[in-house]
């Protein structure tokens, strides 16, 4: 039987690291997580378009692990030979999302040089609060580049 603690060491680690400033956020090509099915409902609330349409932002809500089961899926250029917008997903460390993602309250700004920088409000799970303080997840997305990058400021 494992020790008290460690369950709660382990649990305490990656909310640490999502929390701590400018920390780098876990940025993948999507997976299975990327289907319909995970888009946080109501869908109106939790998608958003930016670049005249060409970059889509969209929660996904993979239910489990209860306190960090908010990923953040990312449509954008360049497209392929076909046409189809890269897919990436936006997480706090592999396999572990977010408590919420906050679209409404994203902030937009534009760099030639850079790219869409989107500053989205997020939060992580804690065992004191019942709704945490958020916190700036910003992700830039070069288009013509196809590098999408995430930290925490």
């Amino acid at each position: 039987m494992p020790t008290p603690g460690l369950k709660t060491l382990a649990l305490a680690a990656p909310a640490a690291l999502i929390a701590a400033p400018g920390v780098a956020q876990s940025v993948t090509d999507c997976d299975t997580r990327a289907g319909a099915r995970f888009l946080a409902e109501p869908w109106e609330d939790n998608t958003a378009t930016f670049a005249e349409g060409a970059v889509r932002i969209a929660v996904i809500d993979m239910m489990e692990p209860a306190g960090a089961p908010a990923y953040l899926m990312i449509l954008s250029p360049p497209r392929n030979e076909i046409g189809e917008r890269q897919c990436r997903i936006v997480e706090a460390a592999p396999h572990f999302g977010f408590y919420t993602i906050e679209l409404a309250d994203t902030l937009a700004s534009y760099d030639p040089e850079r790219g869409l920088t989107l500053r989205i409000p997020v939060t992580d799970y804690t065992d004191g609060p019942s709704n945490p303080p958020p916190f700036p997840l910003t992700v830039t997305i070069n288009q013509s580049t196809g590098d999408v990058s995430a930290t925490i400021d």
